[in-house]
């Protein structure tokens, strides 16, 4: 066991010994919602924004929200840059599908007041709220021209979503034709909305399997967006927002792509607006990295240690806390017999542990009968490790909307 992971042992000791607090409720009358969100990272090189870059660009985005509302603010992260990032102008309008948008929705967005921010190494900011009706499941297309950006990007390379980056100043530009396009969004980290009524959010914390890999670009089908659908069309769940904080090759430990579980929780759980509820689905590839015999015993027990520290945690911020099930990795690049046995163990602590205020067995409902090892083949993107899009809408089918009601 590595020194960090004894860290987190100690730590948990103080941590379980404290008695949650009240869980978070709904007030009435309108609040600030999460509507949508990926999680900042430092985005690798080779996925870093291509020619001509961000400085002196236009970077158009588009995102999907889930709930909508009268009020509309936009969150931005240089939290991975080394210098400052420079926002020239910054527009939010209703996008027409690829890089256009319908030019009469078209609103400036503003920072204390001005047309510009400069966003310091290491911050965020968060755009002044603007009268905007936003509709549930509405797509939005965020422009911003880069005066200054850094070296270390900070973005979201698993988008699953085109990008349109075009040098020059084309934020009401009503379409990019000549825009080079990218799978990846940077900069951008979240938009809220404010509710007509009592609203809340779920965070689904995870990794590329909660990302959405194996599903389809532009599409917005991974099993979350699913999960946003079969909520919006609940009577009692239709002001219950998802944000979706998975990063491709996350790890709960240490290593993997993006900041472990345990050290985002905070920016990208607790300081997220409206959050009540919190799904845990991450554990596989800190036990797919357990290349050394005994070593996925260890990584098994660690990581029941690292969940108990998120549930406490969460409850502490007064969230209820759902644990998920390990989906199976027969047949991927992870299968061997030691791996799947961690794998059991942790999902068996999941089931019978008593820790989770529920738990969301994607285990039982994605497995293949006739091998319990492997993903059901019809759910199965090819690679034995991810889902598909049928996978995907099995796993949100799965899940009780009860549990968004308490």
């Amino acid at each position: 066991m590595t020194s960090f992971r004894w860290r987190f042992v100690f730590a948990l000791v103080a941590a379980t010994a404290c008695a949650p607090v009240s869980r978070r409720a709904p007030t009435p009358g309108p609040q600030w919602v999460g509507t949508w969100m990926a999680s900042p990272q430092l985005v690798e090189p080779r996925n870093l924004p291509p020619a001509p870059g961000l400085a002196g660009s236009t970077l158009r985005q588009v995102v999907h929200v889930s709930v909508g509302g009268p009020r509309v603010r936009v969150r931005f992260s240089n939290t991975f840059g080394g210098s400052p990032l420079a926002v020239a102008t910054a527009h939010i309008a209703r996008s027409l599908g690829g890089g256009a948008i319908d030019s009469a929705s078209d609103r400036a967005l503003t920072f204390g007041g001005l047309p510009s921010i400069v966003i310091m190494a290491g911050a965020m900011a968060t755009s002044d709220p603007i009268d905007d009706a936003i509709p549930p499941f509405g797509d939005l297309a965020v422009s911003i021209q880069v005066a200054a950006a850094p070296t270390e990007v900070t973005g979201h390379p698993g988008s699953r979503t085109t990008s349109y980056l075009q040098s020059g100043n084309w934020v009401t530009a009503g379409a990019l034709p000549d825009a080079v396009r990218t799978e990846h969004w940077y900069i951008l980290c979240g938009i809220d909305v404010t509710s007509v009524g009592p609203a809340t959010a779920i965070v689904t914390l995870g990794n590329s399997i909660t990302d959405g890999r194996g599903s389809g670009t532009d599409r917005n089908n991974r099993w979350p967006d699913n999960l946003a659908q079969r909520l919006q069309g609940d009577p009692r769940t239709r002001q219950v927002a998802v944000l979706n904080a998975g990063i491709g090759g996350n790890m709960v430990l240490e290593g993997g792509l993006g900041p472990p579980a345990l050290t985002r929780l905070d920016r990208d759980v607790f300081e997220r607006d409206g959050v009540r509820w919190l799904i845990v689905l991450e554990g596989v590839n800190d036990i797919g990295a357990a290349r050394t015999p005994g070593a996925a015993a260890t990584v098994a027990s660690s990581l029941i240690q690292g969940y108990q520290q998120i549930i406490a945690r969460a409850r502490a911020h007064g969230l209820r806390v759902y644990g998920a099930t390990i989906l199976p990795f027969g047949g991927s690049f992870y299968d061997d017999a030691e791996r799947e046995a961690a794998r059991q163990a942790v999902n068996q602590w999941i089931r019978t542990g008593g820790a989770w205020d529920a738990v969301i067995d994607f285990d039982a409902a994605m497995r293949d009968p006739a091998n319990v090892h492997r993903l059901l083949p019809e759910a199965d993107s090819g690679d034995h490790l991810h889902p598909g899009e049928a996978g995907y809408r099995i796993m949100a089918a799965m899940i009780d909307l009860e549990l968004f009601t308490r």
